[in-house]
């Protein structure tokens, strides 16, 4: 792809401007750029093998590739899977052939946004980068697990870019301000509201200080001041791509633990994202049934119910009903006993085949079924000591599995009492 052509200084936005001219001048990805940081670590063999760069918005993907060409002598060239097709990746190819044999100089293709390109053009990347026609650095903000295929992964090392923390959006004001020849006008606590707004993006922070920089008067801003002229970072979640599963999983695991607390931050996290609440209402429910279960029998009810509730509210008030529900799960003994025995029963029946239940619990709703001996020998429970037979139900020659195990906790701790006592009668009972 020919150099873009570059706009005048004082266009150029202030991001373009700041660029780090080494690698040096990174702000944040001290575990891959410091001293024992494993691109220096590269650099300083003076093999630098394809890399998949994955990383959220504004991390430093691009400027990285783009100085590890220069600190390793190679000619840089990008391309983004968003306007290039086949066409543009083969001119690419066959360009960096060519001026291999003729100079002797390596590329360093730089491919933004590699994940969306399809199975099929990844595998066209493979021989290039097999015979090292390329070095291959792709950039993307999904998990390469999930978006880049096998083969294309095995050829290349994937590294994983921090978002910039508060120390590093802070350096990058300090640079900005530096640059500009003047402070920002904002108090510290609007400094602060600032770096937060920006949300681990570097470009986005400064993108932000052009506008802060050109706001009228000398006025110095507060919070307050700042938040009517400047817009939030939109918080990452994409409902159909990792961070949705990685914030969901935040969510079950905190419920899970019973930490009220952490449950509902990332359930507030979740619905500021955009997330359908009917979605999470089905999550919190499979909850109850999964992970307190029987510890408090009233909570799958109360998921149902919160659930309901939210359907005939609507938002946001019908959101309260179902934030009620993950305080109640939080804080609600936990036991996964009878998914266990549920999973253990599957299993069983599967390997039982079609094993017929014993003849004494069989209807005998026919004359010809009394004759053949259902429903013979039938104890009718409430007749019996305790209200309890023990007699068996499993099918004729097979023995009795203990599959449901309840636990001491909540509601299965007394349940776990009845079983035992119970347990106790039918061998006692037993000819």
């Amino acid at each position: 792809m020919p150099d873009m052509p570059v706009a005048p200084a004082a266009n150029r936005p202030l991001a373009d401007r700041l660029r780090p001219q080494s690698l040096d001048d990174v702000v944040g990805q001290e575990h891959l750029l410091g001293p024992s940081g494993m691109l220096r670590q590269m650099l300083a063999r003076r093999t630098l093998p394809s890399l998949i760069l994955w990383g959220g918005p504004g991390c430093g993907k691009t400027t990285i590739a783009r100085l590890l060409a220069r600190a390793a002598t190679l000619r840089f060239e990008q391309i983004s899977a968003v306007f290039s097709g086949v066409a543009d990746l083969k001119k690419a190819f066959e360009t960096a052939d060519r001026i291999q044999k003729e100079t002797g100089r390596g590329t360093l293709l730089f491919v933004d946004e590699i994940h969306r390109f399809n199975r099929a053009q990844q595998d066209g990347f493979l021989p290039y980068v097999e015979r090292g026609t390329v070095v291959l650095i792709g950039a993307t903000t999904e998990n390469p697990s999930f978006a880049l295929n096998g083969a294309l992964l095995s050829r290349c090392q994937v590294l994983v870019l921090k978002r910039l923390d508060d120390d590093g959006l802070e350096r990058l004001l300090q640079r900005a301000e530096a640059e500009a020849g003047r402070a920002l006008p904002l108090d510290e606590a609007a400094r602060l509201s600032l770096r937060a707004m920006a949300d681990g993006d570097g470009r986005y922070l400064l993108n932000l200080v052009e506008q802060v920089q050109a706001l009228p008067g000398d006025s110095i801003l507060g919070p307050g001041d700042l938040a009517s002229v400047v817009a939030r970072r939109a918080a990452l979640y994409d409902k159909d791509r990792e961070e949705h599963y990685n914030l969901i999983s935040a969510l079950h695991k905190s419920l899970r633990g019973s930490d009220p607390d952490a449950a509902l931050y990332w359930f507030a996290r979740i619905l500021e994202g955009g997330e359908d609440p009917r979605y999470i209402a089905r999550r919190l429910t499979r909850f109850a049934a999964e992970d307190v279960g029987m510890a408090d029998p009233g909570a799958l009810p109360l998921a149902t119910a919160a659930w309901e509730s939210y359907e005939r509210l609507g938002s946001p008030e019908g959101e309260l009903a179902l934030a009620q529900l993950v305080v109640h799960l939080a804080t609600a003994p936990k036991s996964n006993a009878v998914y266990r025995a549920y999973n253990q029963a599957r299993r069983l029946a599967r390997e039982t085949g079609s094993l017929g239940p014993p003849n004494h619990i069989r209807n005998a709703s026919t004359r010809l079924m009394k004759e053949i001996g259902y429903g013979k020998g039938y104890e009718y429970d409430h007749d019996s000591e305790e209200g309890f037979s023990g007699q068996n139900y499993f099918p004729d020659g097979m023995e009795r599995v203990s599959l449901y195990q309840p636990t001491d906790r909540g509601h299965e701790g007394d349940l776990r009492k009845i079983l035992d006592r119970r347990a106790a009668l039918r061998a006692s009972r037993r000819p």
